[in-house]
């Protein structure tokens, strides 16, 4: 019998049919229905902010890649207007034009392109352009607007109404229904009478509430979520974990009572279901937490990894100065995953990396 040459290479033996710029692109899609939802609920002012803050961070990636002598891929250009985008979804849709531009080209230069480019960021680019303009624009930040359809309800409860008493209702005295929360529990006010003024869980899940440009709509961003699933894009242990930590921990520690007129924790009192559809906790949980550069690779890392986002975020909603908190509790786990990844990858067939 005539002897078989064998050929042995390195692994992967088999390889997906798949790419950088084909997994980039599907995200693109998977964002489509919250940018629809952006102009269904804030109009125009979405638009802009989404429009320049891609723009940004396209121009950025193309000038970032010139200085660094390398050649622009479709995969580049792709992951630039995910950046853009998230980075316009992070944001009100009030906040200045040139605001977006800086936090959109931070997030690329600096948070992208100083650590090695695409596949080689520690941090998600989109959330450091929004923590670095919550820092350095805060008031713009934090000045909250009414839905177009909420603007609607606003004037015809206004007609009835002086001039002077409307003036306090609009404008920058409108507040999240995360920040609602944040301000009661700040002036040590019964929490009771302000969840009478906060939006049902209806107007949570569909979006109509105020907030930032793509992180009010939890119906349009779970159909982006299911492309997503559907395209194996993402996995469900980081969302679950994350979402699971977050309704866990607000609903033990989130109620709050007040006693002798001080606000006092209340325990399994709180209200899961608003903490997980108010804020960007789907987004963050399916967009931003999922990050394939900026996540852990195993399945059991990726538990943890969700585990520890959401015990942030419910640590920072329930006792942080901020009303909001998933950006921050991304970003801080994002330097735990070297460490997370050691300890919880799987060993290779025949090593032994205990000795």
């Amino acid at each position: 019998m005539q002897d078989r040459l064998l050929v042995v290479s390195s692994s992967p033996h088999f390889r997906a049919k798949g790419s950088t710029a084909r997994i980039m692109f599907d995200v693109i899609i998977a964002l489509l229905p919250a940018v629809v939802g952006a102009w269904l609920f804030f109009r125009g002012k979405a638009l802009v902010v989404i429009g320049v803050s891609v723009s940004a961070a396209v121009l950025t990636e193309l000038l970032m890649l010139g200085m660094r002598r390398r050649k622009p891929t479709v995969a580049d250009i792709n992951s630039a207007i995910i950046t853009g985008t998230l980075v316009a979804f992070c944001v009100t849709p009030t906040l200045p034009w040139w605001a977006a531009v800086v936090g959109s080209a931070f997030g690329i230069a600096i948070a992208k392109h100083c650590f090695g480019g695409l596949g080689f960021n520690i941090f998600n680019p989109a959330l450091a352009g929004r923590i670095f303009l919550m820092h350095a624009y805060i008031v713009p930040m934090t000045s909250w607007t009414p839905t177009y359809f909420e603007e609607r309800e606003i004037r015809a409860s206004e007609e009835s109404r002086s001039a002077e008493t409307s003036q306090q209702v609009d404008g920058e005295s409108y507040a999240s229904p995360l920040g609602k929360i944040k301000e009661a529990v700040l002036q040590k006010r019964p929490l009771d009478e302000v969840k009478k003024q906060l939006p049902g869980y209806w107007r949570l899940f569909v979006g109509n509430v105020g907030g930032c440009v793509g992180e009010t709509s939890a119906a349009l961003l779970l159909l982006g979520a299911l492309y997503l699933l559907w395209r194996r894009i993402i996995r469900l242990h980081i969302p679950l974990a994350f979402l699971g930590s977050l309704a866990l921990l607000t609903w033990i520690f989130g109620g709050v009572q007040m006693v002798g007129g001080e606000p006092r924790i209340h325990f399994f009192h709180g209200d899961p279901l608003f903490h997980v559809l108010a804020g960007g906790a789907v987004l963050g949980a399916f967009f931003m937490a999922t990050d394939m550069v900026t996540s852990p690779i195993g399945p059991k890392g990726m538990l943890i990894f969700g585990f520890g986002c959401g015990t942030l975020t419910a640590v920072i909603r329930l006792w942080g100065g901020f009303p909001e908190g998933v950006s921050y509790s991304i970003f801080l786990m994002n330097m735990c995953v070297p460490l997370i990844d050691k300890f919880t990858m799987p060993k290779l067939f025949g090593a032994d990396f205990g000795k």
